[in-house]
Formats: structure tokens, sequence, C-alpha cells
């Protein structure tokens, strides 16, 4: 579900905007994958588990996932406006998964969060890494 989400939306961006800055990514080779794949995935869904965390405490969880993928999209626009728009629907995604298998344990809810994370990134991973 994220990653066609976010296809399709890279997609309607590139389309409707095809000058939009993208990111940037000087790594190349296994240390590419690896940041990618297994470093950010699993540091943003810690951070993402914290803020949630601290927003179920004062919303209800359909307005806490929105305000995460909202606050999310506007992180990663910080370093490309274009990326920031697509990048929502994941973290859309990311979010609700934390947000349901955190009722199981806060660590079920990093987990499947990072893993979907982490395999919504390995295709870029790859692409940006030269492995491919």
């Amino acid at each position: 579900m994220s990653l066609a989400g976010s296809l399709a939306l890279a997609a309607a961006t590139q389309s409707a905007a095809p000058g939009l800055a993208t990111p940037e990514f000087p790594i190349r080779g296994w240390m590419a994958v690896f940041l990618l794949v297994v470093f950010a995935p699993l540091i943003e869904t810690l951070i993402m588990a914290g803020f949630l965390s601290l927003l179920l405490r004062f919303l209800p969880p359909a307005a806490a996932i929105l305000a995460s993928a909202a606050g999310w999209g506007v992180a990663h626009s910080l370093q490309a406006l274009g990326w920031g728009l697509v990048i929502w629907w994941p973290f859309l995604i990311f979010s609700t998964l934390y947000v349901v298998w955190r009722q199981r344990s806060a660590w079920a809810g990093i987990g499947v969060a990072a893993s979907a994370h982490a395999l919504q990134n390995l295709g870029p991973a790859l692409v940006v890494s030269g492995l491919t």
C-alpha cells in the first residue's frame, strides 16, 4: 500500500511540476543501502513512535496519524519539496501500522512500522547505491 501510493503521488507530482526539487543522495554502494534500508527506517520509526505516543495523549488515533504523516511530509520537504509531497503517504501507512500494532506492544509497533519502511526504501536504495 505504501509503495503504490507513493509511486502514484510521485508520478502526479512529476507530471504537475517536473522541475520540482527531489532529494539528492551523495552516498553510493552498500553504505547507501544500509543507511536507507536499515538506519533511516529504524531511527525515523523511533522518532515517529515518540511523537505518535505524545499525540495520542491529546488526539484521537485518526487525527494523530494524520498529524504524524503531515509532519513527516513537512520534515522531508525541508530537504526537497517534491519529496515531501510524496512522502506523507507512506508515513500515513507507517503511522497507522505503529498505532495499530502498539496495542500489542510498543516494540511490535516499532518493528512492524520500521519493517514496512525498510521495504519501502529498498528499491530506491538499490537505485541510489548504483548496485543495480
